[in-house]
């Protein structure tokens, strides 16, 4: 991975920060449409990641604006689906994404010795790790 400058990075975080809010919104989303006895532990466990996401997103955009850029309000279409199983694994995909995408932050950060934002995205990182076991272990992965 070739070294990333400062505002390359601020990009790449303003592109995080628009998934972090398309992440919130298709949680919600799905967590309200998940039909079934079998789904309602899940349910339960997406209105947090909802609100993990957006708590992600407020870091993002304070971290963004900490380097000097703007934060996006722009992001990705969320989503959906008619079929739970469908949700679910749409939304592991999303989080393996965020988990693969926040790996190389720390590192791009770290190369530029901003361990402050690397602190803040390993704990982003964690949390994103943590709804990914989540959703395999509802969709018995």
């Amino acid at each position: 991975m070739a070294p990333v400058t400062k505002e390359q990075l601020v990009e790449l975080l303003n592109k995080d920060l628009g998934l972090e809010y398309t992440a919130c919104v298709q949680y919600t989303q799905h967590q309200a449409v998940l039909s079934g006895a079998m789904y309602q532990s899940i349910q339960k466990e997406l209105i947090i990641h909802a609100q993990e996401e957006l708590a992600h997103a407020t870091i993002l955009a304070d971290q963004i604006d900490y380097l000097g850029g703007v934060p996006t309000v722009e992001m990705p279409v969320p989503q959906i689906s008619p079929e739970n199983v469908t949700m679910l694994e749409q939304d592991l995909v999303g989080e393996n994404d965020a988990i693969a995408r926040y790996s190389a932050r720390v590192k791009q950060a770290e190369e530029l010795d901003l361990y402050h934002l690397a602190q803040q995205l390993r704990g982003i990182l964690a949390i994103e790790q943590e709804h990914a076991m989540d959703l395999e272990q509802a969709l018995g992965k």
